[in-house]
């Protein structure tokens, strides 16, 4: 009876060694083994057998890529205004033993040293540059961080700021700021607009008024060259009636004046501005001149058809009945 109790006491601690000695460690995860208190290796994720009663599991480490939120806190810009700031901090841990045993609480090492170097690094910028330079006050913060958690077997991957909240009266000011910058930009536009438009009207009626002085001097060329001509057949008209006068032929100058006469009677009976035309001239003597013409043209054709009576000494005028009104 006796042994029968004693074979199943050993049994039970046959047992209860097996199971102490097997461990099976997670994917993710690492297990440091101490031995009696001290520590001797690191349990990789899987299957692994330890010595029962005299080696022990000390920490499980997370390996995997965590994530920290940084409490909110107010931080004192270079300027003297109060911002409030919240953050998250990426890291990943390296080295399980180091993780393990150089610090001693990881979680709350990693909040403080952020904290403490997120207001050293905000502490020395103005507040525009606080809020205009996140990806600075990020990187700045990696470096610091990620340095002085080497030594704890960890690898700071990002350091992010999550919001940045000013008081409500710098908010407020901001905004008016923004409206007066953004409605100045909208006048110089505006100003810069009309300009354009201004002078680009300019230029055209400078063109326009350049077309118009080059038509008009290409047109006062061409009256003047007309007028030229005209003046030139007027001059060689005149030139041969004088030659025909000096020849001993006077119906050549008597020819000449009629056809003035008979043009401005022409001009005197197609003018728009009158329609009863009072001709005070002598009929005989328009007969007369016609008279000459005929003497000229047959002094030039001897063998013209048409005779027409020579001029004859001008016959007394007719006398003028008087108008009612004279």
């Amino acid at each position: 009876m006796i042994l029968g109790t004693f074979a199943g006491v050993f049994l039970l601690l046959v047992l209860a060694a097996l199971f102490k000695a097997i461990v099976v460690v997670r994917q993710g995860h690492e297990y440091t083994l101490e031995r009696f208190g001290r520590f001797t290796t690191t349990l990789r994720p899987g299957f692994s057998l330890i010595v029962p009663f005299v080696d022990r599991i000390g920490r499980r480490i997370n390996m995997m890529e965590q994530v920290l939120d940084i409490p909110g806190q107010e931080i004192i810009t270079k300027d003297n205004a109060i911002v409030g700031v919240d953050g998250v901090v990426f890291y990943q841990v390296l080295d399980a033993a180091k993780a393990a045993y150089e610090v001693s609480d990881l979680y709350s090492a990693v909040v403080n040293l952020t904290t403490t170097n997120l207001r050293t690094v905000m502490g020395s910028m103005d507040l525009d540059e606080t809020l205009s330079q996140r990806d600075s006050i990020n990187a700045r913060l990696l470096t610091v961080v990620d340095a002085a958690t080497n030594p704890w077997g960890l690898k700071v991957t990002r350091v992010e700021l999550k919001d940045i909240r000013p008081p409500a009266d710098i908010v407020t000011a901001m905004g008016r700021q923004m409206k007066a910058e953004r409605e100045k930009r909208a006048n110089i536009l505006e100003a810069e607009g009309l300009r354009a438009s201004e002078i680009l009207r300019a230029e055209g009626a400078k063109q326009s008024q350049i077309l118009q002085a080059e038509g008009r001097r290409e047109a006062a060329f061409r009256d003047a060259e007309a007028r030229e001509r005209a003046a030139e057949a007027e001059a060689k008209a005149t030139t041969m009636v004088s030659a025909a006068v000096a020849g001993g032929d006077p119906q050549a100058l008597n020819y000449f004046v009629a056809q003035k006469y008979v043009d401005a009677m022409q001009a005197f009976a197609t003018s728009p501005n009158s329609k009863t035309v009072f001709m005070p001239f002598e009929a005989s003597a328009l007969v007369g001149s016609l008279g000459g013409i005929g003497d000229l043209v047959r002094a030039v054709r001897p063998d013209a058809d048409a005779p027409i009576s020579p001029q004859t000494s001008p016959q007394p005028s007719p006398p003028r009945r008087k108008m009612p009104f004279e």
